[in-house]
């Protein structure tokens, strides 16, 4: 199952860069080579959308790290999908766990997010996974089916071909902790299921679910190669050259 599906690795830098550290990733990814057979997508602030895009190779897309739910209006310091567009981005990052946890963004506000993103075009990550405390009670399921749901819910059947969904425990994310391959197939087996059951089994068996969550060049091949992980989303290591490892990943 998992060899139809295309790998898909994304880069989310998160409030990290200037013109001068940009250049720098610029040149790794350019220089490569990734992979053909990975979709491979960076997400730099919203300030740097534009630069990036004009400077890095056409292989590579861009993201930006969020948007808001409507296309204008008094929403001081958001983003939306058209300005995301605007600017040659063709991918936005939606339910974080920072932006759940660090900001409050509730599971209806990221669905809503998740139906105006993709009314406008956009791709869309969309990110799910459970805390630290939620794990050890036993709750990483309900957690997660519940995360997903809100995202489901908002996706129309044709829509489903521009979902990635990203797996992130978020006990695994920047704390140099990382799910064990068992651990990370465990859970996008199960998603998998859950798509299966209440979108459908043709949902289920194309849409790609990313692993994220401390992801290296360590340890990054042999998570690629459990069967229901299509791929990464990618924090600290999208910095540094070893994130065209990551990419290449699934490359013999």
């Amino acid at each position: 199952m998992a060899s139809q599906r295309k790998f898909v690795v994304g880069g989310n830098w998160k409030m990290n860069g200037n013109k001068s550290s940009i250049d720098g990733i610029i040149s790794f990814l350019n220089a490569g080579p990734l992979d053909a057979n990975t979709d491979v997508i960076v997400a730099p602030p919203a300030a740097y959308l534009d630069y990036v895009r004009s400077k890095v190779n056409a292989n590579v897309a861009v993201a930006a790290q969020t948007c808001y739910k409507v296309d204008k209006g008094a929403f001081t310091g958001e983003i939306s999908p058209s300005m995301i567009k605007d600017v040659g981005a063709t991918w936005v990052i939606l339910g974080h766990s920072e932006r759940r946890h660090v900001f409050g963004e509730s599971d209806e506000l990221i669905g809503e997010k998740v139906k105006f993103a993709l009314s406008e075009g956009l791709n869309v990550i969309a990110c799910i996974g459970e805390k630290l405390d939620e794990r050890e009670a036993g709750q990483t399921n309900d957690v997660v089916f519940r995360q997903t749901k809100a995202i489901a819910d908002n996706v129309l059947g044709s829509d489903w071909s521009r979902v990635v969904i990203a797996y992130e425990p978020v006990w695994a994310i920047g704390t140099g902790k990382t799910a064990s391959p068992e651990q990370a197939q465990e859970v996008h087996q199960s998603l998998r299921k859950w798509v299966s059951d209440n979108v459908s089994p043709e949902v289920a068996q194309n849409v790609r679910i990313q692993y994220g969550g401390s992801v290296n060049a360590g340890n990054c091949k042999e998570l690629a190669a459990k069967p229901d992980v299509d791929g990464f989303l990618v924090g600290g290591a999208s910095l540094k050259p070893d994130f065209v490892t990551i990419v290449n990943a699934r490359k013999d």
